[in-house]
């Protein structure tokens, strides 16, 4: 393993010991720090970002990361491609059933989910809130994505928890609704965290077959 290597092996350890949504956590920080869009960041960036997580590379590691992931040679990372290497490596088998997972959620194919993705695979009627009142439907499906959202997109603000499967729909509140859409590559973020936990590709499978009903 070379320098580099080591170094992501050293921050995917550090980011799943905070739990199955660390890797998740990062990647939403950096999603958050890349205000101008440019999906990059330079080295400094990198480590002042990492450092405001607890998360510690010395200069020399962080332009090593830097100049394995700079696809244009401006010395910058490409940061989709630095957050999907630092991944936990999953199986083909546990890739699929992720993908097959959101494709059932991305009713429309447009590679984002959205609420009105969900109204066509999901009833709320039975959730408790909805049926006391306190929320509508739509309410509970925002509180639902909204655990899988990692950035922010036209106003839209993810929230910090993440729950490990749908039927867990008691969800947190917040003062304002604001509906999330969530993406491929987040969706993929959560369940890599979730798959570094479970040990054999069978129990990962049958785990997301039950939750999302494959």
């Amino acid at each position: 393993m070379n320098t580099v290597d080591t170094t992501v092996e050293k921050l995917r350890k550090q980011c799943l010991s905070r739990g199955a949504s660390g890797i998740q956590g990062l990647a939403r920080f950096f999603r958050r720090l890349d205000q101008d869009k440019s999906r990059s960041l330079d080295a400094r960036e990198l480590q002042q970002g990492l450092a405001e997580l607890g998360l510690a590379l010395d200069m020399a590691e962080a332009e090593g990361v830097c100049r394995r992931w700079d696809r244009d040679g401006s010395g910058t990372l490409d940061l989709d491609e630095f957050l999907r290497a630092l991944r936990p490596p999953m199986s083909q088998a546990r890739e699929a059933v992720i993908a097959a997972a959101f494709a059932k959620l991305d009713r429309s194919g447009d590679g984002v989910v959205t609420v009105d993705d969900l109204r066509g695979v999901y009833s709320c009627r039975a959730h408790p809130k909805v049926r006391s009142g306190e929320w509508t439907e739509e309410e509970v499906l925002c509180r639902f994505l909204d655990n899988f959202d990692s950035s922010e997109k036209d106003g839209q603000v993810g929230a910090q928890r993440a729950l490990p499967a749908p039927p867990a729909l008691a969800l947190h509140t917040h003062s304002a609704l604001i509906c999330p859409q969530v993406t491929l590559a987040e969706f993929q973020d959560y369940y890599s965290g979730v798959s570094a936990s479970m040990d054999t590709d069978e129990e990962f499978v049958a785990m997301m077959t039950s939750a999302w009903r494959l």
